[in-house]
């Protein structure tokens, strides 16, 4: 198993950026073309991404600092639903929010696609939680 950890910097605030992790509209206007969130600890978190049925549910969710989800892939059985985690920890900085993401217990194979997604996926973040569009998004996982 493997872990993949990035951060970037966001100009907004991290109760702002919160909103974007546990709300179906925020979800949709950086990562998915659909969303159904439940944000409490055991909530649903399923979110299609690219054609993927991205499935899990919430773990953690501590506003406004940290979001903690388990991830997985319906009908992936070397990443079914859950299996792996995904944690924001959101940290005021003087320009906005530090966005830490590890996404843990990934299967060796599924490191390069989840890397490539979460770098994309991120970009986006911070052009939307400022309140700007992201556009379209037309992005394709590696295989």
């Amino acid at each position: 198993m493997a872990d993949f950890t990035t951060s970037i910097e966001i100009e907004a605030r991290p109760a702002d950026i919160f909103d974007y992790l546990v709300t179906e509209a925020g979800m949709m206007a950086w990562m998915g073309q659909r969303a159904t969130l439940d944000p409490r600890i055991g909530g649903e978190f399923a979110v299609d991404i690219a054609g993927y049925a991205i499935r899990g549910e919430y773990l953690e969710v501590d506003r406004p600092r940290r979001v903690v989800v388990s991830w997985g892939m319906s009908g992936n059985s070397a990443l079914p639903p859950g299996a792996s985690k995904v944690a924001f920890t959101l940290t005021p900085t003087k320009r906005g929010t530090r966005v830490d993401l590890t996404h843990s217990e990934l299967p060796e194979s599924a490191l390069a696609g989840h890397r490539d997604g979460w770098s994309h996926f991120l970009s986006r973040l911070r052009i939307a939680a400022p309140g700007g569009d992201a556009g379209r998004d037309d992005w394709i996982p590696i295989t």
